[in-house]
């Protein structure tokens, strides 16, 4: 007998087209600002609304360099930052269907990492859009923490989870059923702090 195709749900709907945006950067506009913001931000790439309350996404071709020229422009018109108050570009994303693809793949990236976290302090921050009941942030956060401390004592280069001060931070965003990391040192939290990492 054939199988019958499931229905997708309207939460496996929103996934797969958050996963075709193929966003790279995650930003929130702040409240009566989204317009503003979405103006603002369209001069360095496609923005696209997202189910989420003042939550965009767009796609950048190279994520550093756009938060280095986003940083340039609010440092020479300090009141960009009336309309967006949160920007998070990814270093790498991809997308996943489930939890289980979901921690596979945000591992595999965080891993790569190591190298940069060899005798540091650090810690793994989430932030979650979708998903609500399988993923939890705090649990996700902990997975890769202690992913990463395995990796690092295995390497004979011990590191350490700080969250006061630390040396580094793996941030992580999702919307739906695509995420994005990014590592970022101490310094880069200093000069961005529009980041909204803690």
């Amino acid at each position: 007998m054939p199988e019958v195709a499931e229905q997708p749900t309207p939460s496996a709907q929103r996934s797969a087209a958050a996963g075709r945006a193929g966003w790279n950067v995650v930003a929130t506009a702040l409240e009566d600002s989204f317009r503003d913001a979405r103006e603002l931000l369209r001069r360095w790439g496609p923005v696209k609304g997202t189910p989420y309350y003042n939550v965009l996404v767009m796609t950048v071709e190279d994520p550093l360099r756009f938060l280095a020229d986003f940083a340039a422009a609010v440092a020479e018109n300090p009141g960009y930052l009336n309309f967006v108050s949160h920007l998070f570009p990814a270093q790498r994303s991809f997308d996943f269907a489930d939890a289980g693809e979901f921690e596979a793949r945000a591992r595999e990236i965080a891993l790569g990492w190591t190298g940069d976290l060899a005798g540091k302090s650090f810690h793994v921050r989430m932030r979650r859009r979708g998903f609500k009941g399988t993923l939890s942030t705090p649990k996700e956060e902990r997975f890769l923490d202690e992913a990463l401390l395995q990796a690092l004592d295995a390497a004979g280069t011990p590191g350490r989870i700080g969250f006061e001060a630390p040396d580094a931070i793996i941030q992580i965003e999702t919307v739906d059923g695509r995420a994005g990391l990014s590592l970022w040192s101490a310094a880069d939290l200093r000069r961005y702090p529009f980041l909204g990492v803690n």
